[in-house]
């Protein structure tokens, strides 16, 4: 069944009208007709099924059939905050396969070695919507704008907090310290790694030093490698 990002619907409401880019999408692209059916997310947890009522190009309305609230919500919350990479297609490659492995918060953090410094939310929200659509995911993860690493340092967190960085010093693993059905934040530095300045401000705001394996890691698969460790850790105790 096709599906549609719907971020505005009422969860109250029985119709529902399409965005001029989603109708043209379901009239012309898909070709639905009236009487198909079809699914919405609103990228909070609802899952609605709906059917066609009257199939237009750039206003398609929709009757809902059903609704459900909290759609395979998971039972942890995961904020990865990374340094974009010099090459953005590595970046948006990381934001489409940890949407579909599972995250619900993204910042973009600017590092001493940070080679950029800049990146484009509206497109990389894009490939984010993308990714929730083709894994079927009823929440849509938070894009924060990038901001300095000693800014997200100083905010307030409340659950574990996790520095994964290459310098030889005592580190430990993810399997060892997480605690289950928690809230996390992950800190993945740029491609020349944190400076020892920085990794000792983290650990001085209450971050912890992990290790992501013995393999020295690119930025993007690091960040990956920390998403897929929490999701499994997790997925343990349900």
């Amino acid at each position: 069944m096709h599906l549609f990002y719907t971020p505005d619907i009422d969860p109250s409401s029985q119709q529902y009208l399409l965005n001029e880019e989603e109708s043209s999408h379901c009239a012309r692209v898909l070709r639905l007709e009236n009487g198909s059916e079809l699914q919405l997310i609103d990228g909070k947890g609802g899952l609605y099924t709906a059917s066609i009522l009257n199939a237009h190009p750039k206003r398609t309305l929709l009757q809902i059939l059903s609704s459900t609230k909290e759609f395979n919500k998971r039972n942890h919350y995961l904020h990865i905050a990374i340094a974009p990479t010099k090459n953005i297609e590595r970046v948006e490659w990381f934001l489409e396969k940890a949407t579909e492995i599972g995250i619900d918060e993204i910042s973009f953090i600017i590092c001493r070695r940070s080679e950029r410094k800049d990146v484009k939310p509206e497109r990389l929200n894009k490939v984010v919507t993308a990714a929730v659509k083709q894994s079927l995911k009823a929440y849509h993860p938070i894009l924060n704008e990038p901001v300095s690493l000693s800014r997200l340092l100083e905010k307030p967190f409340d659950g574990q907090k996790f520095i994964a960085h290459c310098e030889k010093t005592e580190k430990t693993s993810l399997q060892s310290t997480l605690k289950q059905k928690g809230n996390y934040l992950v800190l993945i530095g740029p491609e020349g790694d944190f400076t020892r300045e920085e990794i000792d401000e983290a650990l001085q705001n209450g971050f912890k030093a992990i290790t992501l394996g013995e393999s020295r890691l690119r930025t993007e698969t690091a960040a990956l490698e920390a998403c897929f460790e929490v999701n499994f850790l997790n997925r343990l105790v349900d």
